[in-house]
């Protein structure tokens, strides 16, 4: 079947401009229209049909230019995605129609720094150069697929990069119910460590315990805030407190944890969920309201307090990716490690579908389905 008979036009979700917040962006600035059948814009480009995108949290703050990378409306969000390849520019040379494929997003869509930056995956097609794409690993579906790299080379690059975790070690995990917080609990363990699993609700730690965790505690109060949890950490760890806090949410559970740990812990900072609008809106840079990290804590505690940015670390050496990379591709292709997808959305319901990821009301993983358009996979 040529390309003609197999592809028909699509839709595609977009940002127009971005938002003062994100759901600015989402109520006035978002819109799904028809998606014309892209070509191949350079001799070693890919179209993509996709299958499905994962929807994450930095897809969202985005929309407003409050994270780092700030793509150009109008265009597409959806950092990864995965799907079939359909057409093939002529300089392609290990790819051919019907792989099936996952974008690598830091080399193209919305977090990329190149020119493949406005093709997102909430759409029906993408264009990506070949060197973006990889085969899809083992036994992984397209919704698994594309919820692999970026929640588990954030994981790798927190825990076994700058974390230096070893086996043993005790390392307390907040938001663990999240897309990276689960594949943090998958790395831990893999790497031989007690896990202490922390989120807002008994129901999606239940999930959290059955990947692994060893311990888990609901540290939200019913006024929405967060409750004192130091004695139950330290009660699990015979008064010593953790060795290592991957912390991914801030805030009020920043302070709460710095009252948690041994002396000489590694504090790894992933994020700040908990108080995102640190950032001007509308991709103004800047950060009035910045987080205040209690430095006398840090001080009487001895800690090593350390950010990690795994896109921009890797943007900055490239290097980094290789050993993480490698062994990531490897375990999921091996059945070693398998992203956990909590919900799915259809394209026409993007805007429900970033409501909900805003809202957190999904265990791991949100994906984005386009309806399928070709005949391939």
């Amino acid at each position: 079947m040529t390309d003609g008979e197999a592809l028909r036009a699509g839709r595609k979700a977009q940002i127009t401009e971005l938002g003062e917040v994100p759901m600015d962006a989402i109520e006035h600035h978002l819109e799904v229209v028809d998606q014309a059948i892209p070509d191949p814009e350079r001799g070693d480009d890919v179209v993509v049909a996709i299958r499905s995108a994962a929807l994450n949290w930095v897809d969202l703050m985005m929309t407003s230019g409050q994270y780092q990378h700030l793509p150009k409306p109008p265009y597409t969000p959806g950092l990864e995605y995965a799907g079939v390849v359909v057409k093939v520019g002529p300089e392609v040379r290990e790819l051919a129609t019907g792989d099936r494929v996952m974008l690598d997003g830091l080399l193209a869509g919305p977090r990329s720094l190149g020119d493949h930056q406005r093709w997102g995956g909430f759409a029906s097609y993408a264009v990506a150069p070949e060197r973006a794409l990889i085969p899809i690993p083992g036994p992984l579906d397209f919704d698994q697929a594309a919820s692999l790299l970026g929640a588990y080379e954030t994981a790798y690059h927190v825990l076994l990069h700058r974390g230096r975790i070893q086996k043993g070690e005790t390392v307390l995990i907040h938001g663990a119910s999240g897309a990276t917080g689960l594949a943090a609990v998958d790395l831990a363990k893999r790497a031989g460590c007690r896990v202490i699993a922390t989120g807002r609700t008994e129901s999606k730690l239940a999930v959290v315990a059955e990947r692994g965790a060893d311990h888990t505690l609901a540290i939200g109060n019913d006024e929405g805030g967060v409750r004192r949890f130091r004695d139950d950490v330290k009660a699990l760890t015979d008064g010593k407190g953790a060795d290592v806090v991957y912390d991914g949410v801030g805030g009020e559970v920043a302070y709460e944890t710095l009252r948690c740990v041994r002396f000489g812990a590694r504090y790894l900072i992933v994020g700040w969920a908990s108080t995102p609008f640190v950032a001007r809106g509308k991709g103004q840079r800047g950060a009035p309201n910045a987080n205040v990290f209690p430095t006398n804590l840090v001080l009487m505690k001895g800690l090593d307090v350390l950010g990690c940015p795994a896109a921009i670390a890797a943007h900055k050496d490239p290097s980094l990716r290789k050993t993480r990379l490698g062994e990531i591709l490897a375990w999921a292709e091996a059945g070693e490690i398998t992203p956990h997808v909590g919900a799915s959305f259809e394209l026409e319901d993007i805007a429900e579908a970033m409501k909900a990821k805003w809202k957190s009301r999904m265990v791991g993983g949100c994906v984005v389905r386009p309806p399928a358009l070709d005949s391939h996979g």
